[in-house]
């Protein structure tokens, strides 16, 4: 052993009999400390909640969907509606206030997915609108909704003859006291569409052509049942001309008014050869063609058609 480490030895054991701190050797440098990693302005360490925000309890989680599958049937039937349908689902809300539409759909039997709870199921056909109040538990569920409905097909005709559904309009009125026309529900229909109604007494009006040729009717609609109903009307179609001669060719550009024999005007038009439908009855031809006017009366006979012509000779 050398001297130097003699010396250190005894150093150390001299030290250790008093007590003392060794001071052999020197301590070396202490460890740096970790780093903190730098996070955004308002962000907490995690698991930290931020300085000023108190932390709540984790959210619940949110209630599980369910389904809800509808139908819809008329009252005396057991199959059900295939088509015309518009579903809405509301808000049930039994306080009042207006409902808030949360679903719509116009399949014919469709299927919603909503939360469990309770609900305003309501289907519109035609006319005619019913709802249910619906629970909605966990799972799936389904409802049928009846509907009291019938239905309105129109079509026109002229003694045995058909007249084109083209050529016809009809409007639906509800009677109200005294006024058969006192609510209109439905305007324009065209000959041989379906029109469902809720069932009642209804006032048809049907116009033929777009003069005076109307015809008017009261029908009854009955609960899951097609009406059928033909207006027979009471006209006929024709053609004006004014002519040099009977049976000539007509002037064109020659203006025409038609006139009740009390003066009033059913009817204008400007041609060689216009076609008016007119009701059955009598009437005045008014012809104007350079500065010239001509008249000619005439009678109109249901379901006969004719050339009506203005000769155009001065008096």
């Amino acid at each position: 052993m050398t001297r130097a480490r003699r010396r250190f030895g005894k150093a150390l054991a001299l030290a250790v009999l008093c007590g003392g701190p060794a001071a052999a050797q020197s301590p070396g440098p202490a460890p740096a400390p970790a780093p903190v990693p730098t996070l955004p302005p308002g962000v907490a360490p995690q698991g930290v909640a931020p300085q000023g925000v108190t932390q709540g309890p984790p959210p619940a989680p949110a209630p599980a969907e369910a389904s809800l599958s509808l139908r819809a049937v008329l009252t005396s039937e057991a199959k059900p509606l295939r088509g015309g349908l518009t579903w809405r689902i509301y808000e049930d809300r039994p306080e009042g206030g207006k409902p808030v539409v949360l679903a719509r759909s116009e399949e014919a039997q469709p299927t919603f997915r909503l939360p469990p709870g309770s609900y305003l199921a309501n289907v519109t056909y035609g006319f005619v609108s019913t709802s249910k109040r619906v629970t909605l538990n966990s799972g799936a569920g389904s409802e049928q909704l009846v509907v009291n409905a019938g239905a309105l097909r129109l079509s026109g005709a002229v003694g045995e003859a058909r007249i084109q559904p083209g050529q016809l309009a009809f409007s639906v009125f509800v009677p109200i006291g005294n006024n058969p026309e006192g609510r209109l529900v439905r305007d324009g229909v065209k000959a041989g569409e379906i029109v469902r109604l809720p069932e009642g007494t209804y006032h048809v009006v049907s116009t033929w052509g777009d003069s005076n040729a109307i015809q008017r009717a009261d029908l009854k609609v009955e609960n899951g049942r097609l009406t059928d109903a033909t207006l027979n009307h009471r006209a006929a179609t024709v053609t004006l001309k004014l002519v040099a001669s009977p049976g000539t060719e007509a002037f064109a550009g020659t203006a025409f008014s038609v006139l009740t024999p009390g003066g009033d005007t059913i009817r204008e038009a400007i041609g060689a050869f216009p076609q008016v439908t007119l009701a059955e009855g009598e009437y005045q031809l008014i012809a104007r063609h350079d500065g010239k006017v001509y008249t000619q009366d005439f009678k109109v006979e249901s379901g006969v058609d004719r050339d009506i012509e203005a000769i155009a000779k001065d008096p």
